[in-house]
């Protein structure tokens, strides 16, 4: 077809039925990826909506900027620099930013073959890396964050230390706050268990020794600015 020439050969004028191809290939691309993201991830919806109009934007800058690859980044590099400008970005949202800023490059150039090739890829290994162990090493799900409530009077520097080193491979003692008016402690460790562990032992050996007062156990969560 006319307009997919048009696209390879990257001519002066655009005709307008090879703009409407380009900006709804991205578009739909922009779409398979969004939903790929939010595959067993908790992804905010004016985040998802990003990603999914990311490639089309982009896409639109290249073709406006005439084929320039240096100007159009340029442009389209400052505007994805806005949604990071009070809040840092996790590792991963950067990297879906600039996975949607390539998609959007190679549509934009004409090249959106290659670009729904780099996509399937993408979306392919993200679903590879989600469902494997490759990743998290076999010790995610054994991360926890656990928060021990002890009384004032107690020191709490070792008393804990026989029970974590029965029950996990790495624990450390992440804070120290004090609750209730300096009537207790609460403690912040963090901790992965051994591959064969009883969490609901662990917890009864914890309150054991923190006069039965409060103890939680929840899956560990990165902080902001961790990569």
């Amino acid at each position: 077809m006319d307009f997919i020439t048009d696209l390879t050969t990257q001519t002066d004028i655009m005709t307008i039925p090879a703009f409407i191809f380009t900006i709804a290939a991205a578009l739909v691309l922009g779409a398979l990826f969004s939903m790929a993201i939010q595959y067993k991830q908790f992804v905010s919806k004016s985040f998802a909506v990003t990603t999914a109009i990311l490639p089309a934007v982009v896409s639109v800058i290249i073709m406006m900027v005439n084929g320039s690859i240096g100007a159009g980044i340029a442009v389209a590099g400052s505007f994805s620099l806005v949604r990071f400008r009070s809040v840092a970005g996790s590792a991963r949202e950067i990297a879906i930013v600039f996975i949607s800023m390539a998609i959007g490059l190679a549509c934009g150039m004409g090249n959106v073959v290659y670009a729904t090739i780099f996509s399937g890829i993408i979306i392919l290994g993200m679903f590879v890396l989600e469902n494997t162990r490759i990743t998290d090493l076999g010790n995610q799900t054994r991360r926890k964050t656990v928060r021990i409530t002890v009384p004032e009077n107690l020191d709490y520097t070792d008393i804990f230390e026989d029970v974590m080193k029965d029950f996990t491979s790495y624990h450390i003692l992440r804070s120290a706050k004090s609750i209730n008016l300096g009537s207790m402690f609460r403690l912040t460790y963090d901790i992965v268990f051994k591959d064969s562990y009883d969490e609901k032992e662990f917890l009864d050996e914890i309150r054991v020794r923190n006069g039965n007062l409060e103890v939680s156990c929840s899956l560990a969560t990165p902080s902001n600015d961790e990569l």
